[in-house]
């Protein structure tokens, strides 16, 4: 699989398939995209290669645990980086050149939505992290 930002300046490719792939409700993501919610999913860290314009790819400490990465020139947001699960980073599924085919299964953050912005599905929905969440005390 591969994807890319908005402008075409980064792309990348995924080594492996990824996993893990939900939306997260978190105040975060909702700034970060500006939109409800972002839909992401997770590889490990060395099986998201840039092909292009990793120079041109920008860093922001979004949260006390984490980071997040992103095209300077366009400003699609790409991926983030969490201290807790040092050998994955999470994707913007968005950014695949074929998105539908990473399905998202579950809601994060819940407790966090916009009201407005009630999902029509019946995944399983988190106030927070999901229980099971690697690395977490």
């Amino acid at each position: 699989m591969e994807g890319g930002c908005l402008c075409g300046s980064v792309r990348y490719r995924l080594l492996s398939a990824p996993y893990d792939a939900g939306w997260c409700h978190c105040r975060t993501c909702q700034l970060n995209s500006g939109s409800p919610a972002m839909a992401f999913a997770t590889v490990p860290l060395g099986d998201f290669v840039f092909i292009d314009g990793e120079a041109l790819v920008g860093s922001v400490a979004s949260s006390e645990f984490g980071h997040r990465r992103f095209c300077t020139r366009c400003g699609t947001p790409l991926y983030m980086r969490v201290n807790h699960q040092p050998e994955t980073l999470d994707f913007s599924i968005a950014t695949l050149d074929e998105p539908a085919k990473v399905v998202p299964g579950f809601h994060i953050f819940y407790a966090s939505r916009i009201p407005w912005a009630e999902p029509g599905d019946e995944l399983p929905r988190h106030e927070r992290f999901r229980p099971d969440t690697r690395g977490l005390s």
